[in-house]
């Protein structure tokens, strides 16, 4: 599945207050579906399917809402309750137990409950919420894809500078790039955005940082505009509200802009690329950090290289990262530092090198070794391709004629492999 987002623009304010009113009449049926399951036992997915034709008929507002968008608002209950049982099933330390939503920003429909316009340049809502039609903003290409492929369902999402519409489609996205024959290992911190096996090394671009001057003078005029025990609160608080969240939007379209765009130019260079799984939950309970490790989004960027991997046909692979800074990236000797160190000296070998680069070696290494490659010291450097020949999903070593630090290997392009 592709997702495209379009700005739905040239809307009355009376149209925008109808997509409002199809949001909250999603939260409320997503939030009845919670507390049917809450209050019943045996209840699963086709309960909720049937208690939404019994809230359109008691409810006359959540009759206006297209009756595949309340189905949509009932699968997002129930999402949450499968992910429960699931968590509950592994005997996970956290469980997750399903919530009401509170602040519910988007609505989602099927197949049905709108209709695009044969050019792609308009887009209506038929429900009974009457929003009417709306003009699409996005590139030409977005607009051709909307057009000529299969769409699955649309989402209308409320952001701090407007409204979008989020197309599903039912294609795979595959593109073909040149073999380069590299693997490399990456090492994610806080004084560089990652350094890797080569000893290349990222700056980190510290968004929040840059914009938490704007982001307090923001936060310091909306705290003069509230009022306590005043509800609603003045128009005014709510136009400096919204001058807070276009602030944070920014900040998150540049995170996300960010790592995009590294991490495909990190798997377009390489055919194997080795990262650490790194459990930011819990780095997060340093207050100390927190922020800072918030503000790098590792997440987020290992989540695109994953994304690309699949996209291009690459292999990428999550390590453990126990001991891959202490351990010595020449002879293998552990040597026990402190954040603060950092540079990495081992006693045993005599080998001096930076902290991040010995860690991105030993990462490097580890991700190889679970592909069942063997690891060359060169050098020339550290190669991997994957190869076009035998079966996906087997793992294999080959030498490349010709070229001894060469290696190869077999793996299933794009797959997330987990070292345990």
């Amino acid at each position: 599945m592709r997702v495209l987002e379009a700005k739905l623009l040239n809307g009355t304010a009376a149209q925008y207050q109808a997509l409002d009113e199809a949001i909250r009449t999603a939260q409320f049926v997503r939030n009845k579906c919670l507390r049917h399951w809450m209050d019943n036992q045996g209840v699963n997915r086709a309960t909720l399917y049937s208690l939404c034709k019994d809230l359109a008929r008691e409810f006359p507002f959540a009759q206006k809402l297209n009756s595949s968008a309340r189905q949509a608002s009932a699968e997002r209950a129930w999402s949450a309750i499968s992910n429960f049982y699931r968590r509950c099933k592994n005997q996970e330390a956290r469980k997750g137990y399903p919530k009401f939503q509170k602040h519910c920003r988007s609505v989602e429909y099927k197949v049905s409950g709108w209709k695009l316009s044969q050019d792609g340049m308009s887009l209506t809502f038929t429900d009974g919420c009457n929003a009417g039609t709306f003009a699409l903003y996005c590139n030409g290409e977005a607009r051709r894809d909307i057009l000529t492929l299969k769409i699955n369902r649309v989402r209308v999402i409320r952001r701090a500078d407007g409204y979008y519409a989020q197309f599903c489609l039912d294609v795979e996205r595959r593109e073909e790039v040149e073999s380069t024959g590299q693997a490399v290992g990456l090492d994610v911190g806080l004084m560089h955005f990652y350094a890797d096996s080569d000893g290349n090394k990222v700056e980190c671009p510290k968004f929040l940082r840059r914009a938490e001057r704007r982001l307090k003078r923001q936060q310091r005029r909306l705290s003069r505009k509230f009022r306590r025990g005043a509800k609603p609160q003045s128009k005014n608080y709510h136009k400096q509200r919204k001058r807070l969240g276009k602030v944070h939007l920014k900040v998150q379209r540049q995170r996300r802009d960010w790592a995009v765009k590294l991490a495909r130019c990190v798997v377009a260079s390489n055919d194997v690329v080795v990262y650490e799984d790194l459990q930011v939950r819990n780095l997060v309970r340093n207050h100390h950090l927190a922020k800072s490790i918030h503000d790098a989004s590792w997440s987020l960027f290992t989540g695109w290289l994953d994304y690309y991997g699949k996209v291009f046909g690459k292999v990428v692979v999550a390590v453990p990262p126990e001991y891959t800074s202490q351990d010595c990236s020449h002879c293998g000797h552990r040597v026990k530092k402190t954040l603060s160190t950092r540079t990495h000296q081992c006693p045993r070998c005599g080998v001096v090198i930076d902290r991040d680069v010995n860690a991105a070696i030993n990462i490097l290494r580890r991700g190889l070794e679970l592909l069942g490659e063997e690891w060359n010291n060169g050098t020339q450097g550290h190669w991997g391709t994957a190869s076009e020949e035998g079966t996906p999903g087997e793992m294999s070593t080959a030498v490349v004629e010709g070229q001894p630090n060469m290696v190869s290997a077999v793996a299933e392009p794009g797959t997330r492999i987990l070292c345990l």
